[in-house]
């Protein structure tokens, strides 16, 4: 699991996306207090399938995106440069094949965050990716 997770952090450095969200993609929480807009990413399922000559492994990561812009702009065009990166995306993971990572949901919602300065209203958007991988 630690070589697929540290192949999808691996695949933002200089994309739209990084840019977009100011570098801050933390893996499981961001630290507080956390500079908006940022992203979490964490593993939300691992099973393993097999056949009789074959070990795979089938994973649902989900992105989190946050942004407390007034308007939706910023938090539509972060989902926009999540989904270029990651849709159907080629991942170089140590030990193992990708076989696909495709996008299986994502939610739009408003949440209330509590920051420093009291509570915030933030736009999110939760997307959940299946990841097949095989192992070499």
């Amino acid at each position: 699991m630690k070589h697929l997770t540290t192949a999808i952090y691996g695949k933002i450095s200089g994309s739209d996306f990084s840019t977009a969200i100011g570098g801050r993609l933390y893996k499981g929480r961001a630290p507080q207090p956390a500079t908006y807009p940022y992203a979490v990413y964490f593993v939300v399922s691992d099973a393993p399938e097999k056949t009789y000559t074959e070990s795979f492994e089938n994973v649902i990561v989900q992105f989190s995106l946050f942004s407390t812009a007034s308007g939706t702009t910023e938090i539509e065009d972060i989902y926009t440069y999540l989904t270029a990166l990651y849709d159907e995306c080629a991942l170089s993971i140590t030990g193992a094949t990708l076989v696909w990572m495709r996008r299986a949901n994502a939610v739009f919602q408003t949440e209330d965050h509590t920051t420093l300065a009291g509570t915030a209203q933030v736009w999110a958007y939760h997307v959940d990716y299946e990841i097949m991988t095989q192992a070499s």
